[in-house]
């Protein structure tokens, strides 16, 4: 399980959202923490509303009491400022990731609009692009700063893909540590949901088209029921829903219902039949819910 922890702020109380989970995590899984500011080139003179740090003396104390404040201690926390003065704050960030190795990166995503989608755009495709570590991203609303954070259910996206099962795993491991439980969710999509080359044969063969989507839906209860077994004999509580319409919308929607406090998404993989994961699929999640999104490079 994840041993060391990345969490990037740049000094506004909307970036330490971050921090909650990242204590907690911290905490569960006996991790230690490494703490960073990018200072950056021709900077805003506030972020957020307030004021950006771009001394680095004033930057490294902030992170010092950032660590006393927020961690145990327990906790090992290392606080690093990258004093080079950067434009790309995202690539800087992902250049950090060989420099320190983690196997976790805990960031805010400040947002939905703006830098918001700078960060989650950038950033989940560098590091993705790695191939090796998972990017946690929390929302502010999800964990408003100062507030705690617990993790009671997790919930994970499968499409019958066995290579994005791996995110499975991730979330059975996490779900162990934690005590908490997971629920699967698979996604078949209605006919009037369907994209592309499939719109186009529905539209062409409604029937046929339909009567081939109820059938998914057969095999989305029975792939997902296997999965419970594997998840059963690891010691992990888990239960399964199946949901039709559009992947993003139902994802979002099985987490409002289910009451997640978490949700995992693999980032890398060949389409499956319901393409959860494709770019665009983490990307409307992550504009759509507030709820933190950890998402999983996956190992072909």
């Amino acid at each position: 399980m994840f041993k060391k922890l990345l969490v990037p702020l740049d000094g506004s109380s909307m970036s330490e959202a971050a921090l909650a989970p990242a204590a907690y995590l911290a905490g569960r899984l006996k991790a230690d923490v490494t703490l960073i500011h990018i200072i950056e080139r021709d900077l805003p003179q506030a972020v957020h509303g307030e004021k950006h740090l771009n001394d680095p003396a004033e930057a490294q104390a902030y992170l010092e009491d950032v660590a006393k404040e927020r961690f145990g201690s327990s906790i090992k926390v290392r606080c690093h400022v990258h004093t080079n003065y950067v434009r790309d704050v995202p690539q800087s960030i992902a250049d950090h990731v060989d420099e320190f190795a983690p196997d976790l990166i805990i960031m805010c995503t400040h947002g939905r609009s703006g830098l918001g989608v700078r960060l989650f755009g950038s950033i989940a495709q560098q590091v993705a692009s790695l191939g090796k570590t998972p990017v946690l991203f929390v929302h502010p609303q999800s964990v408003p700063p100062g507030d705690d954070f617990s993790c009671g259910l997790v919930l994970v996206p499968l499409d019958g893909d066995p290579a994005h099962e791996q995110g499975m795993q991730v979330a059975g491991d996490l779900a162990k540590s934690c005590g908490a439980s997971v629920q699967l969710v698979t996604v078949v999509r209605t006919l009037g949901t369907l994209t592309g080359q499939d719109a186009a044969t529905g539209k062409l063969l409604p029937g046929v088209t339909t009567a081939m989507l109820d059938m998914s839906l057969e095999g989305a209860e029975s792939y997902l029921d296997a999965m419970l077994e594997n998840l059963a004999a690891q010691g992990v509580t888990a239960t399964r829903a199946v949901r039709r319409g559009d992947p993003s919308g139902a994802i979002v929607k099985e987490a409002q219902e289910c009451g997640a406090d978490i949700i995992v998404l693999g980032t890398h993989g060949r389409s499956g039949m319901e393409a959860f994961w494709a770019g665009s699929v983490a990307a409307a999640v992550a504009a759509r819910s507030s709820l933190p999104l950890l998402l999983v490079p996956i190992r072909i």
